[in-house]
């Protein structure tokens, strides 16, 4: 009776996480999102596999972690984006031979890939999105570079099942690797162009994290000093009701480009 009446809020905890999404108050969002997290994991011991309450809690950890943590402690913010990968997972766990591969080989995993369907791309979006997120803050570990292979495939693999999902995420996700790593591991501007230049088509140039990334690695990648600065104005004087559904990232994405703009010297030779 309790994971039933659980599951019958579904809709709300639906409409709270969007109504988070089209906040602008970005300070009463950082004292809110901690207590919805603890409630959400409270709903989470009574329905366990509710897919609603598993994407809202991964969502919530990953915004907490990149809007208000990562900058101040990374140590902390790993644990996030890694709580936020994990419960992203639990939504795909159905596929057993995916996830039992996700600890193999290449070889054994890449053919696992052809058992996901298009409803399995909200947690791999959002498990992708948190474990490459945490995977930029331990960079020192070479290890980590074992599992760069898998992400890239999986990624591909959403852009196939639905490209847009997250508004043009997929490919703003696989543009950003390509732009922050070093060519020796696996870096290419080229490809980088082409996956933002599709996030922005995708997003129809609204989704300003997606100006903030191209700022942040592409521009420096190709160390182009006025692209940097051209495209974090842009960001900073967007309008406030630029797109309603994405206020509130868009509001984090105003507040780190006036940080970056502040650190360019850091960035360029």
């Amino acid at each position: 009776m309790s994971k039933m009446m659980v599951n019958f809020m579904n809709p709300i905890i639906e409409k709270a996480s969007e109504a988070v999404d089209k906040s602008n108050d970005v300070e009463m969002v950082r004292e809110a999102i901690a207590s919805q997290i603890i409630q959400i994991n409270g709903l989470l011991e009574v329905s366990p596999d509710n897919k609603v309450l598993l994407l809202a809690a991964s969502k919530a950890y990953n915004g907490y972690g990149f809007a208000f943590i990562e900058d101040e402690d990374k140590k902390r913010a790993k644990k996030l984006y890694l709580k936020s990968r994990n419960l992203a997972l639990r939504m795909v766990k159905k596929k057993k031979k995916f996830i039992n591969a996700l600890n193999g080989t290449l070889n054994d995993f890449l053919p696992t890939l052809n058992t996901l369907k298009k409803n399995d791309v909200p947690g791999l979006f959002w498990a992708i999105m948190s474990w490459m997120q945490w995977i930029n803050l331990s960079l020192d570990n070479t290890d980590i570079f074992l599992d760069i292979p898998k992400i890239e495939a999986i990624i591909y693999k959403i852009i196939e099942l639905d490209e847009t999902y997250y508004h043009g995420g997929p490919h703003l996700s696989i543009a950003s690797y390509y732009a922050a790593q070093a060519e020796m591991f696996g870096g290419n501007s080229k490809k980088a162009e082409y996956h933002f230049d599709k996030a922005f088509e995708i997003s129809e140039s609204k989704f300003l994290l997606v100006h903030l990334y191209y700022a942040k690695y592409y521009a420096v990648q190709i160390q182009d000093k006025e692209l940097y600065l051209k495209t974090l104005k842009k960001i900073i004087d967007a309008p406030d009701d630029l797109s309603k559904k994405l206020t509130f990232a868009n509001q984090i994405a105003k507040i780190k480009a006036r940080e970056l703009l502040n650190t360019v010297d850091d960035y360029f030779l």
